[in-house]
């Protein structure tokens, strides 16, 4: 408008000076205007470029830094191609309907088909921003299933979520900044143009830049109200989560010092309790019974903290564990079995840690000491004996039975209840003209000799087993049999030894008999013998070759 009253201004002059051309002092009043109103359209020109600087650099910022912006473009441009569109197929339907169409109608009407196929691809393009373009970016972060702290692995996951939702809060209110300062930078840039609306004299561009901006700002502020309140209403829900969260982890960690505390406890009084044991008792079997029994009394005890300190329904427990019994027993069956088995074990006292036994698996045979019971497996070290060395010729290796084979195998022992000996026997053979009962007589003085002090201990012990066993045969004696064999007779010594060192035992009462027996001329050791009776050799006569007649 200013501009339009300098060119109004300077063409007056011109035509004032015109009629006073004469006047020589008009002239240059004359030259002196036109001057002025030439700097004064430059001054103009300049300043409407550096506003329109100004109001670029405004929009490519809000482009760059904030994508609410890009979201509006994008509305924006949807709007005005939607309004296109409806011109373009409102002219489409006036030209359809006349009845005529000249030469120009006809390519009229196919440039608006063509340019309404262009416009309506462009809209399906388009077509995310036509409903609530922008409730993706007011939308909050989503705040998922908030977790409960009721042990001390939840504790990680807490702070793991806490920290996650103050993250997402802290993006959410960056948005919120965002959408701040793209109304305040819109407000700078509408200032800019109502400036250079009021320096230009182009009123119908820059009214509707205007109309633009002031839309955009109202479409903004809306926006903002609605953005206001949401991330109030977030911000509150997410400060009650981590208050909450942060008492809960508070108390949790409480509680797992205490009960860290009441376990290491328990677990000092176990030391000290064993180290009491080890100096006080020399029994190494007592001693192994009461470290095992120190050891399980720990773990149940541990077991029952931990079930009482984070289990809230025990009786909920209880339930499901007696629903899914019946399908453990079935899957676990062979586990289940040897749990049995181990309460068979240590409650029965049929097997102790340290008895000899003897474990038969199909056609092999093991004989070894018990060294462990687990819950699961009984461990045995296998020994040098005499099945060892007639049968497996192995020994020494440690050997894993499970406690379910106690209810299918065949598991002799050696040394139960505390009976430590066992029946040992030894066999020969005399000739039938031999004196086979000095031999039996030397045999049994010998193993009597020998087995002495076996004998006493046992027959101590059958007589404590008594009040425990109906046995009737407690005779500990050695005992001599002599027995009618295909070769001679068979001497069949029997005497009481220590379960642990049969073989020893055995060769040395083997070595005394063989030596004593040599030292009787009437006594001779008989062996298989065979007999072979072989005929006399009679050759038949050799029958003479026929003999031919030499023509």
């Amino acid at each position: 408008m200013i501009l339009r009253l300098v060119v109004f201004l300077f063409f007056t002059l011109n035509l004032a000076f015109a009629l006073t051309a004469s006047d020589g002092n008009a002239t240059e009043a004359n030259s002196s205007t036109l001057q002025e109103a030439h700097d004064l359209q430059q001054h103009t020109l300049s300043r409407l470029a550096q506003l329109q600087s100004q109001a670029d650099a405004i929009d490519k910022e809000i482009l760059e830094k904030s994508v609410l912006a890009k979201i509006y473009s994008n509305y924006s441009t949807l709007k005005v191609l939607q309004k296109e569109y409806e011109a373009i197929q409102k002219n489409i339907d006036e030209l359809k309907l006349k009845k005529r169409l000249t030469e120009a109608d006809q390519a009229l009407l196919g440039n608006l088909m063509l340019e309404s196929e262009t416009i309506q691809g462009k809209l399906e393009l388009l077509s995310e921003y036509e409903k609530d373009p922008f409730k993706k970016f007011l939308e909050p972060p989503k705040i998922e299933d908030v977790p409960t702290v009721g042990n001390p692995l939840a504790i990680i996951g807490a702070i793991s979520y806490r920290e996650k939702i103050i993250s997402d809060q802290e993006e959410y209110l960056s948005r919120y900044r965002t959408l701040e300062s793209v109304i305040e930078k819109l407000y700078a840039k509408e200032k800019i143009i109502e400036e250079m609306y009021a320096l230009s004299d182009k009123e119908e561009v820059y009214q509707k830049r205007l109309r633009e901006i002031k839309e955009e700002i109202k479409t903004f502020a809306s926006l903002l109200d609605i953005f206001k309140t949401t991330q109030n209403v977030y911000s509150k829900k997410v400060d009650e989560i981590t208050l909450s969260l942060k008492q809960q982890i508070t108390e949790e960690s409480k509680k797992t010092v205490y009960i860290g505390g009441l376990i290491l406890f328990f677990l000092f009084m176990l030391f000290f309790a064993k180290y009491v044991v080890k100096r006080y008792m020399s029994d190494i079997d007592r001693y192994y019974t009461v470290n095992k029994a120190l050891n399980l009394t720990f773990i149940v005890f541990v077991i029952f903290t931990l079930l009482f300190a984070y289990i809230q329904n025990v009786s909920y427990l209880v339930t499901i564990l007696g629903f899914a019994s019946a399908g453990i027993a079935i899957a676990m069956k062979d586990w289940f079995m040897s749990v049995m088995g181990w309460f068979v074990i240590v409650i029965g006292g049929a097997i102790h840690v340290g008895d000899r036994v003897r474990f038969v698996r199909g056609n092999t045979e093991y004989v070894g000491d018990i060294v462990d019971i687990s819950l699961l497996r009984m461990t045995m070290h296998e020994d040098v004996t005499l099945t060892t060395t007639l049968v497996n010729r192995r020994a020494g290796r440690i050997i894993f039975i499970p406690n379910n084979f106690i209810f299918t195998d065949m598991i002799s022992n050696y040394a139960h209840a505390g009976l430590k000996t066992v029946w040992d026997g030894i066999d020969f053979v005399v000739t039938f003209d031999s004196n086979f009962k000095k031999a039996a007589s030397i045999s049994k003085e010998i193993a009597k000799k020998y087995s002495k002090g076996y004998t006493d201990i046992t027959r101590k012990q059958l007589n404590k087993m008594r009040s425990q066993y109906h046995m009737k045969n407690t005779n500990v004696e050695p005992r001599i049999f002599t027995l009618i064999e295909p070769y001679g007779m068979k001497i069949s010594v029997w005497y009481l030894t220590n379960s642990y060192a049969t073989l020893t035992l055995r060769s040395t009462i083997s070595a005394e008999i063989i030596t004593r027996l040599h030292e009787e001329e009437d006594i001779h050791l008989a062996f298989p013998t065979q007999s072979i009776y072989v005929d006399k050799d009679v050759r038949k006569p050799q029958m003479e070759a026929p003999q031919k007649d030499i023509v």
